[in-house]
């Protein structure tokens, strides 16, 4: 099992697993997007058979905007989401970047955890951020 740098070769593998661990929360060409541009970090962590999970950031200036951690549910629960989140920063620290935030839903338990084990803290609330109107905690952390 290895992470690995992802390009649009992965799109269709990016959507599977999508559907399956975040309920098909991103469309075909969001996913082409994120994949393509070349200020976009993607890292999957694969068995060689299929993709079991995806890390997606933007890099801006000398911060990354983490914008998905995806884990299939078959393998959670076994720090995987800890390994993509850890290359990933490891990644954008070794492009410039000093400093990460994202947003993550307030009732995303298991998330919330696992970025504040890796040192992240909230900076503030987006009220309703999401289509289910649950809020997201902005969260930050230096690199």
């Amino acid at each position: 099992m290895a992470v690995i740098t992802i390009d649009p070769s992965w799109l269709a593998e990016c959507l599977a697993l999508d559907r399956c661990a975040l309920q098909g929360l991103w469309t075909e060409e969001q996913w082409r997007r994120e994949l393509e541009d070349p200020r976009r970090l993607c890292l999957g962590w694969t068995d060689a058979k299929r993709l079991l999970g995806v890390a997606c950031g933007w890099l801006i200036a000398d911060e990354l905007h983490i914008t998905v951690i995806a884990v299939d549910p078959s393998v959670r629960q076994r720090g995987h989401g800890k390994r993509l989140l850890s290359a990933l920063l490891q990644q954008a620290r070794q492009q410039g970047a000093i400093h990460a935030t994202l947003e993550v839903a307030s009732n995303n338990l298991a998330a919330i955890a696992l970025y504040s084990d890796a040192g992240f803290q909230s900076a503030g609330t987006r009220l309703k951020y999401y289509s289910d109107g649950s809020d997201a905690l902005i969260q930050w952390c230096r690199i």
